[in-house]
């Protein structure tokens, strides 16, 4: 079998397992989830004296405070390239909204109660959403706090309105990071071996995402 079709996504493997996700889709998540993490631990230690120390992430606060503007831009445009990956999968489909009714069986660690989920689940698509729309909030007005003296004088005032915007789309982004990780690695088994290696089992795939598996099968025949 030849290297580009082992890394097709949905490719079934002879040694049972699928292609979960190329290395394409692999890198652009872990240039999004690094750049991420930078901003959101240097951002933090901007927004409160309390947490100031996290400032040393960048080596030191006058670092951190040069580089903060600069990753956020690297995590936008991860952003970007992954919407291109991922946009048309991300659409919403009618099963969904079952999936959603069922969320608390998800949460409970109960998937065998779940309705069937395509390639990404519901929950998995709300949090890529808010993480998209956050980062173009982010970067709005991200570039308007570290260019202020580009901005007009008669308009200083919206400063006292667009900082509070960008702390609070940090903070929404900062609530979604932490259910992904908490859901997306301890509460599924298997999920972080899946964006670590781009390969699960085809038991992982049927239990956690049934209608990717059942399209995957089909299409292999």
């Amino acid at each position: 079998m030849s290297t580009p079709t082992i890394l097709r996504e949905g490719t079934i493997l002879p040694e049972g397992q699928v292609v979960r996700y190329t290395f394409e889709e692999r890198a652009c998540h872990w240039v999004n989830g690094v750049t991420y993490l930078f901003c959101m631990l240097t951002g933090l230690a901007f927004y409160s004296p309390y947490l100031y120390w996290m400032s040393y992430v960048g080596g030191s606060p006058a670092t951190a405070r040069t580089l903060h503007p600069w990753v956020g831009v690297f995590f936008f445009v991860a952003m970007l390239w992954m919407h291109t990956l991922w946009k048309v999968q991300m659409a919403s489909i009618p099963e969904d909204q079952q999936w959603k009714d069922n969320m608390k069986y998800y949460i409970e660690n109960r998937d065998e109660l779940l309705p069937p989920a395509g390639r990404f689940n519901a929950g998995q698509k709300l949090f890529y959403w808010v993480m998209y729309y956050a980062a173009i909030i982010l970067l709005l007005t991200g570039v308007v706090m570290w260019f202020p003296e580009l901005m007009p004088r008669n308009l200083h005032w919206l400063l006292t309105i667009i900082i509070p915007i960008h702390a609070a789309a940090a903070l929404v982004t900062i609530g979604a990071f932490i259910i992904h990780i908490y859901m997306g690695i301890l509460m599924v088994p298997g999920g972080l071996k899946g964006i670590a290696y781009g390969r699960v089992s085809e038991e992982w795939a049927a239990h956690h995402h049934r209608l990717w598996y059942e399209k995957i099968k089909k299409d292999s025949r």
